[in-house]
């Protein structure tokens, strides 16, 4: 019994009546194809069960079908960068497209090329030593967020949200309380992300006649390393009534702290973060959040790293990203001391 013949790309190009050309352009989604054409060879790959053969395209087009993604070694106890990298997952995979990790630890010094078509680096590190050899790969490269003064070169483009602006909403939010003694905790220099926390934190204080104390903290901190830090800050500081968490779900830890040392969250000190988790809408009380939609981030930069490898994105390309702010309990009353 003989197997049916595989449907070829000029089957499908004889039924919707164009050039094989066009119709391998319409089915790949580049080219100058008009619409209608589009569809019409859209619709005779599906009445004929054509499947693009994608290995074949990537050996013809120079290219392996595999994106990579760089990402803090804070990733295995982050729910940021879990949802972040889904999103990246997601996206490639509706463009047919593999995705593989690229450890920052051997990004640096290696022997061998990197195997990607194209690299997202989620928020570059000040100092981090593989930086250099990622941005002289020679492939295209897309940060989440702007690179660090420290490192030499540009990215191909750019997913960047105003981190500073989400804390001066944050600010308003707290303001509600009426606290009066904040504390940011935060690695300052790290990243562009920190950085613009405690530029717009600064600003908000200055702004209120607040005096900024800032605890600084790893960007890969630990709950203990938390835990440490705000034990100290609470220590030098007995008067703070409101404590702003930069680590992702370092808020937990800080509730918890501060729970042990007999305060109470909302009634003498309030704690926001500054990073979303799926934890803090069910804290007693919920606490206030910058929500920088993680998932959605992460289809953002992998569509734009598509775009730039397959052309239709100028090299240089910078967008900005959305994000908000959620107000929860933690932020929705006079803290006790102010009444």
């Amino acid at each position: 019994m003989q197997e049916p013949r595989r449907v070829r790309l000029i089957d499908v190009a004889r039924r919707a009546g164009v050039g094989k050309t066009t119709a391998s352009d319409a089915l790949s989604g580049v080219g100058r194809v008009s619409q209608p054409t589009r569809e019409a060879v859209l619709a005779a790959a599906a009445e004929l069960g054509y499947s693009v053969n994608t290995a074949a395209r990537h050996l013809r087009g120079g290219s392996i079908g595999t994106i990579g993604i760089v990402l803090p070694e804070v990733v295995s106890r982050s729910a940021y960068y879990m949802a972040f990298t889904f999103g990246i997952v997601t996206s490639a995979a509706a463009h047919d497209i593999d995705v593989t990790i690229v450890s920052p630890s051997v990004s640096s010094g290696r022997s061998r090329p990197i195997r990607a078509d194209g690299l997202i680096i989620g928020d570059p590190l000040s100092g981090d030593p593989g930086l250099p050899a990622l941005m002289a790969s020679g492939i295209p490269v897309v940060t989440q967020e702007h690179l660090p003064d420290d490192v030499d070169g540009a990215p191909a483009g750019v997913v960047w949200s105003s981190h500073e602006a989400g804390m001066l909403r944050l600010l308003d939010e707290i303001d509600v309380t009426g606290a009066r003694h904040p504390v940011l905790l935060v690695a300052p220099d790290a990243t562009d992300w920190s950085r613009q926390l405690v530029s717009g934190y600064r600003k908000g204080c200055a702004t209120r006649g607040f005096d900024p104390v800032i605890a600084p903290v790893s960007f890969e901190a630990s709950w203990p390393d938390v835990r440490v830090a705000t034990e100290r800050v609470l220590q030098a500081h007995p008067d703070t009534d409101v404590i702003i968490c930069g680590p992702d779900s370092s808020a937990i830890e800080v509730a918890a702290v501060l729970g042990r040392q007999g305060r109470t969250v909302g009634q003498d000190i309030t704690v926001v973060s500054c990073v979303d988790h799926p934890s803090l809408p069910f804290l007693t009380p919920s606490i206030t959040s910058i929500d920088l939609r993680p998932r959605d981030s992460g289809v953002a930069c992998a569509e734009l790293l598509i775009d730039l490898i397959e052309g239709r994105a100028a090299p240089g390309t910078d967008v900005e990203f959305p994000i908000s702010v959620v107000a929860r309990d933690s932020t929705a009353h006079p803290l006790r001391v102010h009444a």
